[in-house]
């Protein structure tokens, strides 16, 4: 026999198990419904007595997804790729005054990983258009070398300081 204290703070009882399972099962009474056994010396929460701990199911654990694209993480705000940006800057100096195959070609190859980082992790990266642009740069860069590389040994007039004054 069992006597439990209500949600109104009454006693109810002494009730048998069997009324003490009708009452979880209209919800009269739950896991932390306070119980008194006959004999115990205490009150426990209903959930704790073994005669009932069956009666309960587990608490099912939360399902952790990824997140959607373009959210970030708590706490963390996206933050524009450091190869993207990298690889608009070497784009922008191979085109402007730098040795343009070498840095077209780094141009190129860190706006492409940039652009591969981005698309593998738009949760935390952004700058989608930084590393285009770089790319675009790099590309004009290192076709315009070629061009001038094969103007120069076509004419014969080698330079190796082609800028444009």
């Amino acid at each position: 026999m069992y006597k439990i204290i209500g949600a109104d703070g009454k006693i109810y009882g002494p009730a048998s198990a069997g009324q003490l399972r009708q009452w979880l099962a209209e919800g009269r009474a739950n896991v932390q419904t306070q119980t008194l056994a006959e004999g115990a010396p205490e009150w426990k929460p209903l959930g704790g007595l073994p005669e009932f701990a069956g009666h309960f199911a587990p608490p099912t654990p939360p399902v952790i997804r990824p997140l959607p694209p373009g959210t970030s993480t708590p706490g963390q705000l996206p933050r524009t790729s450091g190869f993207a940006t990298t690889g608009l800057i070497l784009g922008i100096l191979s085109f402007a005054c730098c040795p343009k195959f070498l840095f077209g070609t780094l141009g190129l190859v860190f706006s492409l990983i940039g652009l591969s980082q981005i698309n593998r992790h738009p949760e935390l990266y952004e700058g989608r258009g930084v590393a285009i642009a770089g790319i675009v740069l790099s590309g004009a860069s290192l076709l315009l070398f070629g061009v001038l590389l094969l103007v120069a040994l076509a004419t014969g007039h080698f330079y190796l300081n082609w800028s444009f004054r």
